[in-house]
């Protein structure tokens, strides 16, 4: 299976003059188009500290110039993984418009008043099942998850406050490098990387 990426080319004076508005300009493009389902989800790569690495899609909650947040619980595999080595990668596949965005740096746990201002906004359900889940852990059946969500929604009915759970909240990436990835015919791809320099950045070109 193979297919020829047909798309206007992706040069250097095209570029945002930081990393961040140019990703603020191509998600912009990409939730407008309305052919991608869920913009915001990405791809999360961590590692062991003895370099074992795990993936899985979450959904970006915010960004802006500080770095990416997402929201997991902190003693999932990727909760461990994170706290015990901080480096993460961060992949955005939009492969409906030719175009892959991807993220490398550490992240670091959000303060606890936002992790808590966030989890006000999830939808009642949402809240009760970061309750429900012990993420990553095994568990015999499915009937067992559902009756520890029942026996919450139960506690916690519609419209009552349901408290963020404590080991449950954010992490911050904050970026070292950012590519942008747009895809071409015959493979010659356009891939420009933005790289922390202190309190700049460079851009650079990799071959595809």
């Amino acid at each position: 299976m193979r297919e020829q990426y047909r798309s206007v080319a992706f040069t250097e004076d095209t570029l945002a003059a930081d990393p961040i508005q140019q990703f603020a300009h191509w998600f912009r493009q990409v939730a407008a188009g309305g052919v991608l389902h869920e913009p915001n989800a990405m791809v999360v790569s961590t590692a062991t500290p003895e370099g074992r690495p795990s993936s899985r899609t979450v959904l970006l909650k915010k960004y802006d110039e500080r770095g990416f947040v997402f929201f997991t619980n902190y003693e999932s595999r990727k909760g461990r993984e994170l706290t015990a080595n901080p480096y993460v990668s961060l992949l955005f596949p939009w492969h409906p418009m030719a175009r892959q965005v991807i993220v490398t740096g550490a992240a670091s746990r959000v303060g606890r008043e936002e992790t808590v201002a966030y989890f006000r906004t999830r939808p009642h359900g949402s809240q009760l099942g970061a309750w429900a889940s012990a993420q990553s852990t095994v568990i015999g059946t499915r009937d067992e998850l559902i009756a520890r969500y029942e026996e919450l929604a139960a506690r916690y009915p519609e419209g009552e406050h349901v408290p963020a759970p404590p080991n449950w909240g954010g992490f911050r990436v904050v970026p070292a490098t950012i590519e942008f990835w747009q895809g071409h015919e015959n493979r010659l791809h356009d891939r420009l990387r933005y790289v922390r320099e202190g309190e700049g950045w460079r851009v650079e070109r990799l071959c595809p």
